[in-house]
């Protein structure tokens, strides 16, 4: 679930759309909360409403961005306004201990910070947006790979799926 290299392109990933009709595997309130259980960058959180509705468009804000990132076009500026206005809200506050690094804060210091990260990979011009190549996944990732070569998101999933098949079609051959 979290391939991407940054949390706001793993947010984007929540939403299946390569398909006629897309799937979007954030629907409710407890799905974000889920979703902020399972993410190690951020605290979980309670997530009302109007918070979820946030999230989403935060969500597709950072999708637009990253494709326009992806494709070379000026940013959409009502994507930017979204973005920016999220990212103006708290951050969560974090703390050390012997146990580890410990993560706080409410549903708005969670989207400000997933916000703040997904501004600095799409204002890094040079960083290696990718779309993942496995027929079905429609992952946004970044390619930190030598040479910029990888062409999906997860090695876990696709990754495996993707090298599984180039082997099966090289044995056919």
């Amino acid at each position: 679930m979290f391939v991407s290299g940054n949390p706001a392109l793993d947010l984007t990933g929540t939403v299946l759309r390569r398909h006629d009709d897309p799937v979007d595997l954030l629907t409710t309130p407890a799905d974000l909360v889920r979703w902020t259980a399972r993410c190690d960058e951020v605290p979980t959180v309670d997530v009302d409403a109007d918070a979820f509705t946030d999230a989403l468009s935060l969500r597709e804000a950072v999708y637009r961005l990253a494709q326009d990132h992806c494709h070379d076009r000026p940013f959409d500026r009502r994507s930017l306004d979204v973005v920016n206005t999220v990212a103006a809200g708290p951050t969560p506050s974090i703390t050390l201990d012997d146990e580890g690094v410990h993560r706080a804060g409410d549903v708005r210091a969670v989207l400000s910070f997933i916000a703040r990260r997904g501004m600095v990979v799409l204002a890094d011009r040079s960083a290696r947006i990718k779309e993942c190549g496995r027929e079905g996944c429609t992952r946004l990732y970044l390619d930190r790979s030598r040479g910029a070569r990888r062409t999906w998101c997860g090695m876990a999933a696709c990754g495996n799926r993707v090298n599984a098949a180039a082997y099966r079609a090289r044995r056919r051959s």
